[in-house]
């Protein structure tokens, strides 16, 4: 088989995206298709060349095309790979609702972040492939659906399933996106709740550190200096301030502190 230089060269082509050409009497369809490994997800560039019904498959490990019989071989072997994407999809869609399980259960997983970028990087490397690789084989359908003996119906089907494993990883991504905004918005509120308390606490020690900043500085004509009861003096001083700070403190915040506790009480366990 005689084969244009320019497309010999995008079938050996390894990272070329997926593409459907036309040759003088054969059709070429490159297909980079996401598949899992055991080292993660990986990107897998098939290239195929379909000869008046032939059909012929590029292996990369000999870098020649190599015989695979007729068009429902190559359809059963894209039916395979699609197979598999929609159970690894399936996965992903799993232990994505586990992680959101763990936020709605009031915990901040440690790792969450680190998971959210596997899974965000996996899931939209999966959608931008699928989106061309379904351009790439709609285009190898309408191409050979005019010819006598093509399995339509089985094609569209495999179509299909590409459409859907799309449908998936953007359903996937867009669940991710608020899972995100969902843990935004939990350690913006734990920092709230933190930076409440936090807020408290300077106020209850601010009358003290005043009075302790007072007498402690190293001037003189300062009072109870010389009294023997001074400590005592300075000590009910002190507790004299706090209240005044404490009590008018207390009455402006008490409505916003009960309801403060009331959302982050937690339900009585069964």
């Amino acid at each position: 088989m005689q084969i244009d230089a320019l497309l010999q060269e995008d079938i050996e082509n390894a990272t070329h995206p997926s593409h459907f050409e036309l040759g003088d009497d054969y059709a070429v369809l490159i297909l980079r298709l996401p598949e899992t490994t055991e080292e993660g997800l990986a990107v897998i560039s098939y290239a195929f060349v379909v000869e008046k019904g032939a059909c012929y498959r590029f292996n990369r490990e000999v870098k020649k095309l190599e015989a695979s019989g007729s068009l429902e071989e190559m359809y059963r072997f894209l039916d395979e790979k699609m197979e598999r994407l929609i159970k690894d999809m399936q996965r992903y869609h799993f232990e994505i609702e586990q992680l959101e399980e763990s936020l709605y259960d009031g915990s901040l997983p440690k790792d969450f972040m680190s998971r959210w970028i596997a899974y965000k990087k996996d899931v939209s490397l999966i959608h931008r492939l699928m989106f061309h690789a379904s351009l790439a084989f709609e285009l190898f359908v309408r191409y050979h659906k005019k010819q006598e003996g093509f399995q339509t119906l089985a094609f569209a089907d495999l179509m299909e399933h590409m459409g859907r494993i799309r449908d998936l990883a953007k359903a996937a991504m867009d669940k991710l996106d608020n899972l995100y905004d969902f843990y935004r918005a939990k350690v913006d509120e734990r920092m709230n709740r933190n930076m409440y308390w936090l807020t408290i606490i300077s106020a209850i020690f601010l009358p003290l550190t005043l009075v302790t900043g007072f007498f402690g500085m190293n001037t003189g004509g300062l009072p109870y200096t010389d009294d023997p009861h001074g400590t005592v003096k300075v000590v009910v001083l002190s507790l004299v301030l706090e209240l005044l700070f404490l009590v008018p403190f207390i009455l402006m915040n008490m409505e916003k502190t009960r309801k403060f506790r009331l959302r982050f009480k937690k339900p009585p366990a069964e």
